[in-house]
Order: C-alpha cells, then structure tokens, then sequence
C-alpha cells in the first residue's frame, strides 16, 4: 500500500484546511487510517484515526471538535478536515495505515509503531 498526501498550506489562524490521503497498490477497505503529525523540534503524534468500519476516534484532545476524518473506499481516499486552526496546529501532516483485514469498529493506539505504511507528508502552517 502506498500513501500520498496533499492538501497542505500556509493558512491564517481561525482558517479551514482539508488535507487528503490518496491510497494505491491495495483496497483501502481493511485498512484502519491514521492521521499524525510533527511540529519542528517535536516527536510525531497521533491526531486522529478512523477504523475500517468508518467509525473515527481522537489520539489528542486538542483538536477535538475541530477536525474530522472521514473516507470514500471505492475512491481510496481518507480526508482530514481542519477547522479554526491553531498556531499550534502547524507541523507536518501523515497518513498512516495499519491492515485488519476485516470491518470493525476496532483500530490501533495513537503509536506510530502501531501503523505500517506511511505517506511522506504534507507541510500545514498556521500564521498571520
């Protein structure tokens, strides 16, 4: 499976990005997608996940009611919406994936160990 994101920018704070994740070389079905990102000087982490089944979960608290996660199998693509973006939202934006191999609402830690293909990531950055 290979993954390709876009969608990154320069936005100014309060401001609205959707970054997508375009999948190849497999079914995106039984894959759990992850989002992760990694601010300069800082360890990559766990934004948000959404499961085979469609059900999506948050890794961090601060971007809760914020941004969404969502996917379209049949175009083997995963988006990730970002609304009233932050400063401190700025740092470069992964997609990850981790194959279950079946439909369930299960999916992996916020660990980037726990996720096996990666994209090589889109650059958001927040400022006036």
């Amino acid at each position: 499976l290979q993954l390709v994101e876009s969608g990154g920018g320069l936005v100014q704070p309060g401001g609205s990005l959707r970054l997508s994740c375009a999948a190849s070389g497999d079914s995106l079905d039984y894959y759990a997608i992850g989002w992760f990102r990694q601010a300069p000087g800082k360890a990559r982490e766990g934004v948000l996940c959404i499961s085979t089944s469609g059900r999506s979960t948050y890794y961090v608290d601060s971007v809760e009611g914020r941004f969404t996660i969502s996917r379209d199998n049949a175009k083997k693509m995963v988006y990730l919406q970002m609304n009233s973006l932050k400063p401190e939202d700025t740092a470069v934006y992964y997609c990850a994936a981790t194959y279950y191999g079946v439909v369930t609402d299960n999916f992996p830690p916020g660990n980037e160990n726990e996720y096996d293909y990666w994209g090589q990531g889109t650059q958001v950055t927040v400022s006036s």
